[in-house]
């Protein structure tokens, strides 16, 4: 539930020749107290006829005697239609405590000790089925076989509460042999610049830009080469428990993973007619007859935007159908970048960076 809450600056008091009319908080009227620009006490004759100038100052603790019946609109502090959300970030917030742990493990013992990460960890290994992404074989003799980790990270909003656990399964990339396991390695991501300038652009033309996160994007990525990993801690075949994974796609930690990704991502857009950019290879364009389309990539995060929106959701169906996403919406916080898109222009903070 919404409320909307309204302040009023009372501190600017017209200044009239005229009696402005006043009441008392009960509806019975005052006619004979004159308000003027400065509240305070008087010295009163007591032979004066005349009526009181000025409003008398009253104890803090009682109700204020009188209640003016007219506001100007600039007297109105803050925006009058933007709902109050205290109730709700605070339902939200209790959500979040309640199903999700507030500690990060260092250890994979820890974590196995904790129902929320054993449960982030089973998803983690859920994404690995769903993509295909390994078939467990023998262990090979004379084959590298590169170990495997845990990596443990709370998600937060932009608000910094806790929102998501995630528990990432990653390669020990550090012992992998160039030539062997691993060739071409270079991605290239969008640059903050480009963003900031892409914000701009959008926020001349009046246009909304919106964000779309890639689950587990390097999952997707297809491996040229032939890599052995070894099983996670605490997950192993209990049939098998001396056999290795062959990956078929890449996994976080490889030297080869961004570039896998990176090309997986690009061809698929090739394909569906969006153009990549000659001087940024981040920038893809589709433009059709007076309508633009526009998505900058960033790893596997995804801005973009369009003078239509029906191209907005046709390219949210098409990367849907394609790939897992999540995070689907307006762009309200990127790259440590808190954005607020208005009517008239665009507002972009840290605040959060602050609080940390």
């Amino acid at each position: 539930m919404e409320s909307s809450n309204v302040v009023f600056d009372d501190t600017r008091l017209k200044s009239n020749d005229h009696e402005e009319e006043v009441i008392f908080s009960d509806g019975s009227p005052l006619e004979e107290v004159v308000v003027s620009p400065i509240v305070g006490t008087s010295n009163v004759n007591n032979n004066d006829t005349q009526p009181i100038d000025r409003v008398p100052l009253l104890d803090s603790k009682e109700p204020a005697p009188w209640v003016r019946k007219l506001h100007d609109k600039e007297d109105i502090i803050g925006e009058v239609n933007e709902g109050v959300r205290t109730r709700r970030q605070l339902a939200n917030l209790i959500s979040y405590t309640c199903y999700t742990s507030q500690i990060e493990p260092k250890k994979v013992e820890e974590a196995l000790n904790d129902e929320f990460w054993v449960l982030a960890m089973q998803e983690e290994l859920n994404q690995f089925e769903r993509n295909e992404v390994w078939t467990l074989v023998p262990r090979p003799k004379t084959t590298n076989v590169i170990g495997t980790k845990w990596i443990f990270r709370n998600k937060s909003d932009e608000d910094g509460n806790i929102v998501r656990n995630k528990a990432r399964l990653v390669t020990q990339g550090y012992s992998q042999i160039e030539g062997i396991d691993f060739e071409e390695t270079f991605a290239p991501v969008a640059r903050l610049e480009s963003i900031r300038l892409l914000l701009s652009i959008f926020c001349v033309h009046k246009f909304k830009l919106h964000q779309m996160d890639v689950k587990s994007a390097f999952l997707n990525g297809f491996l040229q080469e032939e890599v052995f990993v070894e099983q996670p801690k605490g997950f192993m075949d209990a049939h098998h428990p001396n056999h290795v994974y062959r990956l078929k796609k890449a996994l976080y930690g490889l030297k080869q993973a961004p570039r896998a990704w990176y090309e997986r991502l690009t061809q698929f857009l090739v394909d569906n007619n969006y153009t990549r950019g000659s001087v940024d290879k981040t920038l893809f364009i589709k433009r059709d007859n007076d309508e633009l389309f526009i998505a900058q990539i960033y790893v596997d995060d995804i801005v973009f935007g369009s003078t239509n929106n029906t191209k907005v959701q046709q390219f949210v169906d098409v990367m849907s159908l394609e790939f897992e996403m999540s995070l689907v919406g307006e762009l309200s916080y990127f790259l440590g970048l808190q954005i607020r898109q208005m009517h008239d222009g665009i507002f972009i903070t840290q605040a959060n960076m602050l609080r940390t």
